[in-house]
Parts: C-alpha cells; structure tokens; sequence
C-alpha cells in the first residue's frame, strides 16, 4: 500500500507539472509565453543530449580498455580523460568561436574565448552556454577517436598535445564550413550530426597517425604473417559499446537543435527510432558475416557492428524510413567486417577498429544521406568528404611528423614489450594479478 500511495502521488505530482505551462499562460501577470517555453525545452535538449555524449567519453574509454591488452589499460584511461578536459578546455578558449563565429559562405571564425551570454542577451531560441555545451562534446568525441587506433604504442604527451591542435584548430575550422554556414553549407552539403564532420574528422586523424606512427611491435611479420593481439577485457568492450550505444541518442536526437513544438519533439522520437535501428542491424549483419566467412561469430566484428551501424545513420537519422535506416546500417555492418582484414593486409594497425568504423563508415553514411533526403545531391556529398579528409589529412600529418621529429611519437621497444602502463604512468591496470606481461609474450 505505501508504495501504491507513493506510486500515485508522483503521477499527479507529474500531472501538476505538465498542467502548470498551461495554467500559468492563462495568467496575466505571470504568464509563459509559447516562446518562453520553446527556451526552456530547446535548451533543456541541449543539455541532456549533451551529457549524453559526454557519457560516451567512458563509452570510449571502456570499449577502448577491453580492446586493449592489460599492460596498457591504464594509459589509454589516462588518455581518455585527458583529451576529454583538453577538448573542454580547447573549445572555450577559441575553438567555439572558429567554428561559429564565421561569416556565412565563410572559411574561419575568430581566435577569440567563448563568453557566457547575460540573461538579458538570450534573444535566441535556447540558451546560449547550452549550445557551447553540446557542441564541445562533440568536439571530444572527434579526438577519442584517434585514441583507440594508436594505442599501445604512442607516447602520452605528444598524444595529448596533437590533441590540443585537433580540438582547438582543425575540428573547429572544417566544423565551420558547414555547421557555421561557412562554404561547404553554401555548397549544398549536409551532414545532420556528423558522419563526416565528427567521425571520420577523427577516422582521418587517426589513419595518418597509424600510417606514421607503425604497427604495433608483433602484430605483423616480413613474411606477411598477422599476428592477433586479444584485448584484455570482453566484457569491458561490450559495456563500452552499449554506453556509446545509449549516448548516441543524444548524439543524433540532440542535433534536432529543438523541442519546443510539436514537430520537434516527433522528429527527435523519429530520430531515435531510426538509430536503434540502424546499429541493431549493423550488430546482426557483422554477426551473420563472421559466422559465414570464419565459421564463428566474431565478438569484436559484433560491438564494432553496432558503432558502423550508428555512425551510418548519423550523417541523416531523420529521413529514412525504418527498413531504408536498417540497410543503411547493414551495410555499415558489413563494411567493417570487409574493412578490418584488408587494413590488415595493407599492414596498418588499428587496436580498435576505429578506422573501419569511423572513417570508412562516416564515408558511406554521408554519401547515403541524398538517398532519403532529396534537399542534397551526390556531388556536393563527395565536395564535402574530399575537402575535408584533405584539410583534415593534411594538417594532422604535418603535426605527426613535427612530434615525431621533436617529442618523439612512439615509446621505446622495451618499454612497448613491458607495457605503457609501467613506462608512462609507472602503475599497472591489474596490479594483483603480478606482472602483465614479459618480453617473450608481447
């Protein structure tokens, strides 16, 4: 009875709550205007898509902590909230106002530190910090990317600080072409939540980084020999990938941009819908592939199944019907089953597979979108990913190679064999289960 009674008075305290808006229009004096209340719910979007995707930084960290071997599991935490603050830290200072302060048609904002709004300035349709709030997680997400691709071999530091020029300088300045209004808007491109513009900004980052940085010590013989490197944790992947999973609904509904009408709120459910869907088939088809090629399901080709699908679907989550959201998804599926051996094969080392997932699928994702959204074209599709893979490549493989040259990029043979963990942080991950590794097993 106590829990019916309580049961029963959050119903009508519920009831209250969504009577008051309509009430309080009716009274003169303190009256809630319609657009006071598209204010609060499409700020109130901001903010809880945004702390979404935050919660996708541990997404990263624990799919990226399971993929890796124990040694290491330590340090690609460190990193994971390292870029994570840098990125926090990178968009305040300019990366905001780059990436939004351009003028339209534009290339480039201004190197200027995003400043609160006062109360009395909010002439807007949402608060202005929550924008700035959504946005720079995002910005995050570019860069825990690249993390995963070169673990286990890539020093912190200099890690770190090709991070300070990714989230301050090139993912604002590409962001701006379009998501500013700048050139590539103009142009016709569109990208409703960043198949482009967020992952494969980070799937190119990190291709170029796996190019200079090599492979891992091990992983590949001259005799074209792939050595497999099993990650120290399954579970820890699998809880990454439905973290990531859930914080992608903020992701894609988030990027709406409102909820203060009717239509609004509709399109975000529809956009929700369409998301599951696409990562549920992207999980079904890699598992179906694997059992088909390896005659096993393949676990790892399962979780990154589920992000191929959901980056698919993230350049347009809002035009597609159910069954077009679910084959743009299987296809994502089966690119990356393709994908991982053939980088493979090519003798780049990615730990994750991100690459597959990231770039490869951001790819296809964005060409998909004229497929269900008839306000786009092919052609300014292709316009969009080749200007920003070059800028993107371009730019990072200059900054790899002046780390490279000064800092250094990569650990040292013993300390890659004994693990970053010891040689960078100087802690193990596991440290009751004694050593980590030895030479002869690395």
């Amino acid at each position: 009875m106590r829990k019916l009674r309580l049961i029963t008075a959050l119903l009508i305290a519920s009831s209250v709550c969504l009577a008051a808006p309509a009430a309080l229009a009716q009274d003169g004096d303190t009256a809630v205007t319609t657009q006071e209340l598209q204010f609060v719910f499409n700020t109130l979007l901001f903010l809880l898509g945004g702390f979404l995707v935050m919660w996708m930084a541990a997404g990263f960290a624990m799919l990226e902590s399971g993929m890796v071997r124990s040694k290491n599991v330590a340090t690609i935490c460190a990193k994971n909230i390292g870029l994570y603050s840098i990125a926090g830290l990178m968009f305040w200072l300019f990366g905001y106002n780059l990436m939004y302060g351009v003028d339209a048609g534009g290339w480039i904002g201004s190197f200027t530190w995003y400043e609160h709004p006062t109360h009395e300035a909010e002439t807007g349709s949402y608060a202005g910090t929550s924008d700035w709030f959504f946005q720079m997680v995002f910005c995050a997400t570019a860069a825990s990317i690249v993390s995963g691709t070169l673990a286990e071999r890539i020093k912190l530091w200099p890690f770190l600080a090709f991070c300070v020029v990714l989230t301050g300088i090139i993912y604002p300045i590409q962001g701006a072409w379009t998501w500013g209004g700048g050139w590539l808007k103009e142009a016709g491109f569109s990208d409703f939540a960043g198949s482009t513009i967020v992952h494969s900004v980070g799937g190119w980052a990190a291709l170029v980084g796996a190019l200079i940085l090599g492979a891992r010590i091990g992983k590949y013989d001259s005799k074209g020999g792939i050595h497999p490197m099993p990650g120290s944790s399954m579970p820890l992947a699998t809880l990454g990938t439905f973290i990531l999973w859930l914080g992608w609904f903020g992701f894609n509904g988030g990027s709406q941009l409102a909820l203060g009408t009717i239509n609004d709120a509709s399109d975000v459910a529809r956009i929700f819908a369409n998301t599951n869907t696409a990562a549920a088939a992207g999980v079904v088809a890699a598992m179906v592939l694997t059992q088909i090629l390896y005659k096993k399901v393949d676990l790892t080709m399962a979780l990154n199944g589920a992000l191929a699908g959901l980056v698919s679907i993230t350049a347009e989550p809002l035009t597609p019907t159910m069954p077009m959201a679910a084959l743009i998804g299987v296809i994502g599926g089966v690119l990356v089953v393709v994908t991982v051996p053939l980088l493979d094969k090519l003798k780049i080392d990615d730990v994750v597979g991100a690459i597959p997932v990231h770039l490869v699928c951001g790819i296809w994702g964005t060409l998909a979108v004229p497929l269900t959204n008839d306000s786009t074209n092919f052609g300014s599709q292709i316009i969009g990913i080749l200007a920003i893979g070059v800028f993107v490549s371009a730019v990072s493989a200059v900054l790899w190679f002046i780390l490279k040259g000064t800092v250094g990029l990569r650990v040292s043979e013993e300390d890659e064999r004994g693990g970053l963990d010891i040689a960078e942080l100087g802690l193990e991950a596991y440290p009751e289960f004694g050593p980590v590794t030895s030479p002869s097993t690395a």
